[in-house]
């Protein structure tokens, strides 16, 4: 007993021997501490995936998620990993989740949330306008949100001669939509004809525009001439051509504000007038009736 007690001595007060015991063990434990998590971070966990590639705007059902097994170090916290939390939401505007892929909580959204991409971008002073287009015109559908453009106005003057100018231009395209009111270029499956680009505008421009597209007994054409190369994205969306301008006000009219409340005012009591000459002939036809009874 005696010299196990010495031997254990001896080996305790021994440097190197500690010193060796000391890193063994710590190797042991540092072996299993990573070998713990290399385990974790490889151990596969179920996560929904789409079962389809699935377009912009699309409802979710139950056919177009599926699970697969994943390592638990490649998922996320972004990644929705409930099925439940997936059917009945929407992908997101402009987000296109392709078939096999996670769903990332960024990529959904609900109906109510649901927004038109379009409208959100317009600025608080601006209004939205939706410039006719077609494949020719968008210079075969080349024309993409995001995009600087100008656009260019063809009439003709009382003399019949071919006026051609730049009427508004650092126009930014925020959408392109074909005739049914669907985001071009949102959906990778379908073969999309432009319509529609909208962009928004202040409220001088709009009504400019606006008078402009309805000036058919003087030919009036709107065209949009996309920018080339590098463009300067500061520049602020203005009338070009002063002179296209006046010819378009010269020969139209705006109803001042103080004109279209007296119409109003004017309606309102035409209005008023109509109802009380049919409560009367109402009222006689009654009275018609009762003697008549009589």
């Amino acid at each position: 007993m005696n010299s196990i007690s010495v031997t254990l001595n001896r080996f305790i007060r021994n440097k190197n021997t500690v010193t060796i015991a000391g890193v063994v063990i710590i190797l042991i434990i540092l072996y299993f501490g990573y070998t713990s998590t290399i385990n974790s971070a490889v151990t596969p966990v179920s996560v929904p995936v789409a079962a389809t590639t699935i377009q912009p705007r699309t409802l979710i059902t139950e056919e177009m998620v599926t699970t697969v097994d994943i390592a638990a170090k490649a998922v996320s916290d972004e990644v929705v990993r409930s099925t439940s939390d997936i059917i009945g939401k929407y992908s997101n505007v402009n987000s296109v989740i392709p078939k096999g892929s996670m769903f990332y909580s960024a990529l959904l959204t609900t109906a109510q949330e649901l927004p038109d991409s379009a409208f959100v971008k317009v600025e608080k002073d601006e209004v939205p306008y939706n410039f006719p287009v077609d494949m020719d015109s968008t210079y075969g559908n080349s024309i993409y949100p995001g995009n600087k453009i100008d656009i260019y106005m063809k009439a003709e003057n009382l003399d019949g001669q071919i006026m051609v100018g730049k009427l508004i231009e650092n126009v930014e395209v925020l959408a392109v939509k074909d005739s049914n009111g669907k985001h071009v270029f949102e959906n990778t499956e379908e073969e999309r004809v432009p319509a529609f680009l909208i962009f928004g505008v202040n409220d001088e421009i709009n009504i400019l525009l606006r008078k402009a597209s309805y000036m058919d007994n003087f030919g009036v054409e709107l065209f949009p001439v996309p920018h080339g190369g590098k463009v300067d994205t500061t520049g602020q969306t203005q009338v070009s051509t002063e002179f296209l301008k006046e010819f378009i006000n010269a020969n139209t009219v705006v109803i001042p504000e103080e004109q279209k409340n007296e119409a109003e005012e004017q309606k309102n009591e035409t209005d008023k007038k109509e109802d009380n000459a049919t409560e009367e002939n109402n009222e006689s036809g009654n009275l018609e009736n009762i003697f008549g009874n009589r």
